[in-house]
């Protein structure tokens, strides 16, 4: 009920907020917890998840090549937009930074629809996907030293390749287009002002 509708709002405003800091963050501003008046700027949840992000970054030092890149496929006519694309070792990622309690499969098709639209038009070809989760269950680094985690947060990886969940998402994007045959956008003209008539 409405309940729901709150706790939804909240996590959206949360994934914005860790989403916008991380981008200011890879432009090369300083990120603080503080405003000049000492008032807290985020929550201490999103704080936490800015803080992971950096403990990552810090600690594993990709190369970024991209950061919200606008991806457009010509071949099967889709768009979106990937957080960042980074170079990890001689890897080359396509990384979605997530902020959610849990991760779902879509989440996995999304990545490898981006990685194909990627690839169209760069030679720089992504060979992996990942997310990057900043609510993860992990409690610290992996002691193998084959994950990449830390406390609170880890990249995970599709149990799938990118090519499988490629099929997948043309599957469930045939139905999206069997039902939507002619998509338009949504285009509302709304008045800029409003005045009582007496």
């Amino acid at each position: 009920g409405h309940n729901a509708d709150i706790i939804a709002g909240k996590a959206a405003e949360e994934g914005t907020q860790t989403h916008n800091a991380i981008e200011n963050y890879l432009a090369g501003e300083e990120i603080s917890w503080l405003d000049d008046n000492g008032n807290a700027k985020y929550s201490l949840e999103v704080w936490k998840m800015i803080l992971k992000f950096e403990e990552f970054w810090t600690k594993y030092k990709p190369i970024l090549l991209a950061s919200e890149q606008h991806l457009f496929s010509d071949e099967y006519e889709y768009a979106g937009t990937g957080d960042i694309v980074v170079k990890i070792g001689d890897k080359i990622w396509l990384l979605d930074i997530k902020t959610s309690n849990s991760l779902h499969t879509s989440y996995d098709l999304q990545l490898s629809a981006y990685s194909k639209a990627w690839n169209e038009f760069n030679e720089d070809k992504i060979d992996n996907i990942g997310i990057l989760w900043l609510k993860s269950n992990k409690r610290g680094e992996d002691k193998s030293g084959k994950k990449i985690q830390g406390k609170g947060w880890e990249l995970y990886e599709s149990s799938r390749s990118i090519e499988e969940n490629f099929e997948l998402f043309k599957a469930v994007y045939s139905i999206y287009k069997l039902e939507n045959p002619s998509p338009e956008p949504i285009l509302n003209s709304l008045p800029l002002k409003i005045k009582l008539e007496k």
